[in-house]
């Protein structure tokens, strides 16, 4: 029997913004496939959650042998429906670029580029199968300008910044949109123990359950079918980043990071 009720699979989903998405989309109706390296986590997050909404699993997203078998996991529970691909799990080191070990910097490519790639890529066919599918990958406020102290980090934004991009131009034919969700710093575990000289200057006002909310209103089908952005931003301050980078000449915005970052 196909799944009478739209699906999502969440990536990352055993803590942090993908565990408050996971528990966003249940309670808005959707069958939630949660994965993650942590299978306890999403062990626990499925038995917070309505009963039988959400389906839990392991997914290592650098391994795309363990993405084939998460999505064929779950399209067995969906009969090949996928609504929504929310492309969440991501690691942060932040610090001095040579001060931290190369072999931690390349596993941020591997989580936050490699994992969305991966997704993107073998997620497609049950995409294209479904209508009006959706991908949401979670972007940062740090793929506005290179970032000092999270100079991996922010690159594997830009990377996933341009992903959306080109996807989201080569997918329309495919009835697929893409977005990018960007927020600022997100109280989560991921930045507990990271300081930077933005953190500081900023601040932390995001929760969990802010980025969650955002998600889950841009993956609701909309009644009107008006334009919509490519790239969502979540929070004052990145709407106005990102906002002001539109107009705003690279000096000048250099000039603003410098300042923010206290370089």
């Amino acid at each position: 029997m196909p799944a009478t009720r739209p699906t999502v699979l969440i990536t990352g989903a055993a803590a942090g913004i993908g565990r408050a998405t996971a528990l966003a989309f249940a309670r808005a109706g959707y069958l939630v496939g949660a994965y993650d390296v942590d299978e306890p986590g999403t062990d626990r997050l499925a038995r917070s959650a309505p009963a039988g909404s959400i389906v839990p699993g392991h997914l290592d997203v650098t391994d795309p042998d363990s993405w084939t078998a998460a999505l064929e996991a779950f399209m067995d529970r969906t009969s090949g429906r996928l609504d929504v691909l929310v492309n969440n799990a991501g690691i942060l080191r932040a610090g001095p670029f040579v001060d931290i070990p190369l072999d931690a910097q390349h596993q941020i490519t591997r989580v936050n580029v490699d994992g969305v790639l991966n997704g993107c890529y073998l997620a497609h066919p049950y995409l294209k199968a479904t209508p009006d599918a959706h991908v949401i990958n979670l972007c940062s406020a740090s793929a506005i300008y290179g970032q000092a102290e999270l100079a991996t980090y922010s690159a594997s934004k830009f990377a996933v910044r341009g992903l959306t991009e080109a996807l989201d131009l080569e997918w329309r034919r495919d009835g697929i949109r893409v977005t990018a969700v960007w927020p600022l710093f997100v109280d989560t575990g991921m930045i507990a123990s990271e300081k930077t000289s933005s953190m500081k200057t900023l601040g932390v006002r995001l929760s969990p359950e802010d980025v969650a909310a955002r998600i889950v209103g841009i993956a609701r089908p909309r009644r009107w079918h008006l334009p919509r952005p490519v790239h969502v931003p979540v929070g004052a301050q990145a709407s106005a980043m990102l906002a002001s980078a539109q107009i705003t000449p690279l000096r000048l915005l250099r000039a603003i990071n410098r300042r923010i970052d206290h370089a």
